[in-house]
């Protein structure tokens, strides 16, 4: 039995899917199996899948369901009891997977693990995942706080992220109530970081394309079903980080319903949030006129075009 299941949701990359694979194909911890999940893609994905002639893949398809269903499938249809998640539009350095056994092996008694990150925002700009923990070079091991790690960029990506296949099942997978990408991920993130630490290596090893084709965050704010932070809210009441956690998400989400012009939803976040868990820049922003965010946005987006990453959480 291989040592990893590669689990890949598919819907729609026909212009990314070949260089994900390829990627994962050159790397040089080689015992895995690589299970594709077709979303019901309109698309020519599935055929670019079905050229690559190696053992390793397992192709199952089905009618369209979302991301969440889909890689919850993957996890079930996997053959192992070490999952690892890679989107169709993401980039692995050949060394990931090595990276991730390295930790698997130092630490098998633990439940889920984690590799550092970089952000591909367009063709001139990549820049390194940003927390705390990074200033601990080339260092792995047992995160002692994962909620304060994750205040900027969170330490768990989903693909940069291995899951022992149990621990999964037993935290009931992706949440498919959570829609098009408005917190699929960081709910099941949280939930895992509440029921066991998280090991992780501060080697970069994965790249998140932002600039990737058909990406479901793109999809309007009133057509995604966000997840819901206040469930989280009477542990956070002796988990002063998990609270300021909860808070910058809240941040993030209220800025995208200000900017669909969905006033009400805005104000149920704001008046939620502990304004002392947000920067002074965060607390500036929640003031601003929709028009003035929207001049940000823009500003945010030509900086990046000329290489300068700029973000409300730092």
């Amino acid at each position: 039995m291989p040592h990893f299941s590669v689990v890949i949701p598919l819907y729609n990359k026909e212009k990314d899917i070949k260089a994900t694979l390829e990627s994962l194909f050159e790397q040089t911890f080689s015992d895995f199996e690589v299970v594709v999940v077709n979303d019901g893609s309109t698309d020519n994905s599935e055929a670019i899948v079905k050229e690559f002639d190696d053992p390793r893949i397992r192709l199952f398809s089905k009618e369209n369901e979302g991301v969440a269903l889909t890689r919850n499938l993957g996890v079930e249809k996997a053959k192992t009891n070490h999952i690892v998640f890679l989107d169709a539009d993401d980039y692995w350095y050949p060394f990931h997977l090595e990276n991730l056994h390295n930790l698997t092996s130092k630490f098998p008694e633990e439940q889920w693990y984690a590799t550092a990150y970089e952000k591909k925002h367009n063709q001139k700009l990549t820049t390194a995942m940003i927390s705390p923990i990074m200033e601990q070079k080339n260092w792995m091991g047992v995160v002692d706080d994962y909620f304060k790690n994750s205040l900027i960029d969170a330490l768990a990506w989903t693909s940069a992220v291995c899951m022992k296949k149990d621990f999964f099942q037993k935290l009931n997978g992706f949440d498919a109530t959570i829609t098009n990408g408005a917190g699929e991920d960081t709910d099941l993130w949280l939930r895992a970081a509440l029921e066991s630490p998280l090991v992780f290596s501060t080697r970069i090893s994965a790249r998140h394309n932002l600039d990737s084709s058909n990406r479901i965050s793109h999809t309007p704010t009133k057509d995604r079903v966000f997840m819901s932070l206040d469930k989280y809210e009477d542990i956070a009441k002796s988990n002063p980080y998990l609270k300021q956690y909860l808070d910058v998400n809240r941040f993030s989400f209220a800025i995208q319903h200000k900017l669909a012009k969905d006033d009400a939803s805005f104000e149920d976040y704001v008046r939620k949030i502990d304004l002392k868990n947000l920067t002074s820049k965060q607390r500036f922003l929640l003031k601003q006129p929709r028009k003035a965010l929207i001049g940000m946005k823009n500003l945010k987006y030509l900086l990046e075009t000329l290489g300068k990453r700029t973000t409300a959480f730092k």
